[in-house]
């Protein structure tokens, strides 16, 4: 069995507006390394129709973009992308999945299939599904702005506390900080 690792960029004031962290190619190869350790994505609709509404353009050549740009579009267009929606259905990205059914059992379910594991990429969806306990570590790329808006990770939904093991943090030369939890209680 896999675990469910929610992944995202937040600033120091825990904002996860994505146009608010650095976009370098550090930044970039960062996370194309995390899909390289990951069996598979999982987002909410309205994430994937950000990240639907650019990367494969890129992944394709449609779009001019540096090596570290490419390289992470390539491999987020390979790699199988499932999504939490009640609104949508019809997903046409290469290798993209709807989530079916409940959502703590189709969870559970893709994570027992995918041994490599499974990396959340969404905000919103992140919170519902550590309300579920099914979120097992967390890999956050801290930038150094405060934004002073938000969204914000988890946006007020915990209903309790998380307790969280450090595992690592290391600085990148762009002066963000890679840290991995490790859910402690």
């Amino acid at each position: 069995m896999g675990s469910l690792t929610f992944s995202i960029n937040v600033t120091l004031d825990g904002c996860i507006d994505h146009q608010e962290g650095i976009a370098d190619d550090e930044t970039h190869a960062h996370f194309t390394a995390l899909l390289d350790q990951s069996g598979a994505m999982l987002w909410g609709r309205t994430t994937y129709e950000m990240m639907e509404s650019y990367w494969p353009a890129v992944a394709r050549g449609d779009v001019e973009a540096p090596p570290a740009l490419r390289e992470w579009a390539l491999k987020l267009d390979a790699i199988p992308k499932y999504v939490v929606s009640s609104t949508r259905s019809d997903f046409p990205w290469n290798n993209s999945h709807l989530m079916e059914g409940d959502l703590r059992t189709a969870v559970q379910g893709l994570k027992d299939r995918t041994p490599d594991g499974v990396l959340v990429g969404s905000g919103r969806l992140a919170a519902g599904l550590d309300r579920l306990d099914l979120i097992d570590e967390y890999k956050f790329l801290v930038h150094p702005r405060i934004t002073g808006h938000g969204p914000t990770l988890y946006h007020g939904l915990l209903d309790s506390t998380r307790r969280l093991e450090l595992i690592s943090a290391e600085p990148l030369s762009n002066g963000a900080i890679s840290t991995h939890y490790r859910r402690a209680d």
